[in-house]
């Protein structure tokens, strides 16, 4: 087996020609200016020859457009960081058995959409018994306790919802992210969870969607972050990890009793 390359080149058609493809959209007319306005949009980019391969109106005064061509940069895989899983992924089977073991007591999970996201789609795949992916969501698992809020949650009610249920966790979706509002609306949240509660005892915070950065959980003020493509299961033995671990909070969770 070859060596993988630690420097790389993107390509659409051979191997290191560069090729990407881009798409953007302009507030101008559709028609010949608009089109060499995305050209030249693209050539400032870096791409170089450009090719206009798609350009549509979007009412009357946007456009929106692909561009395809070369770029000369290089990606140097060396640098590029993530975040390692750094939890076991277990079983529903097992998820049960060490909340029982451990905890004693079903686990209490609060999930919500807030702010003026309206879209659920996010927190019920993870929540709802139906899942995602092939797995079934958290309600499916007998040791866990899902309250389930949906849409447009206010602040001060999810707070108030958690509390009421001595929630272990508290999980927030947000897909709707224009300028940065997922960034907004979680560090409000957090920022809420910690003025409420006394310190030490605010429950285990995580955020979810699409467009949040990993490695950004402790600048939001959550404990962790998911993004797109997680899956219940990921989310549950992240849960039992967490709450029943032998760090601080696990220990603190563990000696916690139902209201």
């Amino acid at each position: 087996m070859s060596e993988q390359p630690t420097v790389v080149r993107p390509y659409g058609d051979m191997t290191g020609d560069g090729m990407v493809q881009v798409s953007f959209t302009l507030p101008v007319p559709h028609d010949k200016r608009a089109e060499g306005a995305a050209l030249q949009l693209a050539g400032k980019m870096g791409l170089s020859p450009a090719l206009l391969v798609h350009a549509k109106a979007m009412g009357p005064s946007h456009t929106f457009f692909v561009v395809y061509g070369s770029v000369t940069h290089l990606v140097d895989l060396s640098a590029v960081q993530v975040v390692e899983r750094d939890f076991p992924l277990l079983s529903a089977k097992d998820v049960n058995t060490t909340i029982k073991k451990r905890l004693r007591r079903p686990l209490v999970v609060v999930g919500a959409c807030i702010g003026t996201d309206a879209h659920t789609v996010g927190i019920d795949a993870i929540l709802n018994i139906k899942g995602f992916a092939g797995e079934k969501g958290l309600e499916y698992y007998s040791e866990i306790h899902v309250v389930n809020l949906g849409a447009q949650v206010l602040v001060p009610d999810l707070v108030e919802r958690a509390r009421e249920e001595n929630a272990d966790a508290v999980l927030v979706s947000q897909v709707v992210t224009q300028r940065d509002a997922h960034i907004h609306n979680t560090t409000q949240m957090s920022a809420a969870f910690r003025e409420a509660y006394p310190a030490g005892t605010v429950p285990l915070l995580i955020a979810g969607g699409p467009r949040f950065e990993e490695g950004t959980a402790a600048a939001l003020g959550v404990d962790r972050i998911f993004g797109k493509g997680t899956t219940p299961s990921e989310v549950a033995s992240y849960l039992v990890h967490a709450l029943t671990g032998d760090q601080p909070r696990g220990a603190r969770q563990t000696e916690r009793t139902s209201a």
